[in-house]
């Protein structure tokens, strides 16, 4: 089995995307549609559960929104004015049904059903004592320990027992949970993952990104606010603040990669922004060549603002197919060798000659840049200079983001002229932390706490990371949680 886009495989993957609307009728059919627009969020599966005012529906499939909610009859089956969805890329749990969210429970208070982004650092500790006091597991996500810990908690009201489980957990969340007395949304206290909400009419709508707002026709309203509960209960609304105020740490790799270009994010166009970087990127790392090619579609901006900055022209030199699979069989190397270009092609027309810089957003193990770069010089490009609008990713994510072991990546193995050898490049180079916070608006000083979760380039992880910190102690439940890369 061969991926068609070799490219992607490279790419740091957001482990999924969250959808709730409460108070509407067709309340399945708008959370379809929500999904749609966050699928970039998660690939591998999906899932929608809805409240008719008496049941909980639930319906999950591995694969894409289109195919599995785009029909009648799942749509049907999903009756009720509340729900909740979810699109998944797993960063913890096998890749299995079982897996797929929303998870559903029946506790002593009624249906529960949760729907996560992000991942708990201390899920595997907390595991482990859950099973020790009788909690019997039915998935390997890290997800299912909060309804556990709901499940057991000694508080007596349900508000009360999920603010009680928040508040054993660490690490990155934001989350829909559905119980038969309305919608509760929130975020973990360091706003590391986003959630935004918004109205259509009298509906209230979560959702990952404000795209899918746009998508449903939905009237963006405001960041859910870091720490912060917002439980819908028919048309009232309440907001909780359950946790000590700390100072916000939202992943900055939002703003270079996982959010989609026509989103926003505190009143600023991730679009623009990306520009932005490119732009600074141009004024870092400047090289004379004859033009500036994006590596589709993630570089696209960052290119643009690159381009408009040097004043070198902006060219498509790399044409992506949005008709292939994602699979396709191979019987041998020689037609595997021929399947990466199913998804992308250099335009060798405009290359042939030409000095090039292939502008992307980030590098991971570098092997999608080993290819990128042989291809250019394959339809012969003169000279190959590769751009990065990120800083070099030298250390793994423990808060929803599909990572390798920091071994694997190639910015914690080589210095820049190792890595620039590594990927055949005439020259390599990265945006600097400094830059990317003044692409953002900020300035990252050494003596000032960062606005921004950027741990996979500096090493700062701003919570305790439990589970990674007792490897050796956890390991019997490693397989459990196995990372799937």
């Amino acid at each position: 089995m061969l991926t068609t886009n070799p490219y992607d495989d490279d790419k740091l993957r957001e482990e999924c995307g969250v959808f709730g609307v409460s108070a509407t009728d067709g309340a399945a059919a708008l959370v379809a549609l929500g999904l749609h627009a966050l699928q970039h969020r998660g690939q591998e599966a999906a899932g929608i559960t809805t409240f008719d005012g008496a049941h909980f529906h639930t319906h999950r499939a591995m694969g894409h929104v289109a195919g599995n909610f785009d029909r009648d009859d799942v749509i049907r089956s999903l009756p009720g004015t509340v729900a909740c969805g979810h699109v998944r890329y797993s960063t913890t749990g096998e890749t299995a049904l079982r897996n797929v969210q929303p998870l559903y429970a029946e506790l002593s208070t009624g249906g529960f059903a949760i729907a996560h982004n992000g991942n708990i650092s201390n899920a595997m500790r907390l595991r482990r004592e859950l099973v020790r006091r009788g909690s019997i597991f039915q998935s390997t996500s890290d997800t299912e320990t909060i309804i556990h810990l709901v499940a057991t908690s000694n508080y007596r009201t349900l508000l009360d027992r999920f603010i009680d489980a928040l508040k054993q957990i660490e690490g990155a969340y934001s989350l829909i949970v559905m119980t038969p007395e309305g919608m509760i949304a929130c975020r973990d206290p360091l706003g590391i993952r986003p959630l935004v909400m918004g109205k259509l009419g009298d509906a209230v709508i979560f959702a990952s990104e404000t795209v899918a707002l746009d998508v449903v026709g939905a009237t963006f309203v405001r960041a859910i606010e870091p720490g912060e509960l917002v439980i819908v209960q028919g048309s009232e609304i309440r907001l909780i603040r359950p946790f000590a105020p700390m100072a916000a740490r939202p992943c900055i790799f939002e703003w270079v990669y996982f959010s989609r270009p026509d989103s926003i994010v505190d009143d600023h166009s991730i679009y623009s922004v990306r520009k932005a970087i490119g732009a600074q990127l141009a004024i870092e790392s400047p090289v004379d060549a004859d033009l500036v090619i994006p590596v589709p579609d993630s570089g696209t901006p960052a290119a643009i603002g690159y381009a408009q900055q040097s004043g070198i022209p902006f060219e498509l030199g790399i044409i992506r197919s949005h008709y292939v699979g994602r699979t396709f069989i191979s019987p041998g190397d020689k037609v595997r060798h021929l399947g990466v270009k199913l998804k992308h092609n250099a335009n060798r027309a405009l290359i042939k000659g030409k000095r090039v810089i292939l502008v992307d957003d980030s590098i991971v193990r570098g092997t999608t840049s080993l290819k990128i770069v042989e291809m250019m010089r394959e339809a012969g490009a003169a000279e190959v200079h590769m751009r990065i609008a990120s800083p070099p990713t030298r250390h793994s994510c423990f808060y929803g983001v599909d990572t390798p072991e920091r071994e694997k990546l190639l910015a914690a193995k080589l210095d820049l002229g190792g890595m620039t050898g590594f990927i055949h490049a005439d020259s390599l180079n990265f945006i600097s932390i400094d830059g990317l916070y003044k692409a953002l608006g900020e300035a990252k000083r050494a003596d000032v706490r960062p606005k921004y979760c950027d741990a996979c380039f500096t090493g700062d992880y701003p919570t305790t990371l439990t589970d990674h910190d007792e490897g050796s102690e956890v390991d019997q439940f490693a397989m459990l949680a196995e990372r799937v890369i």
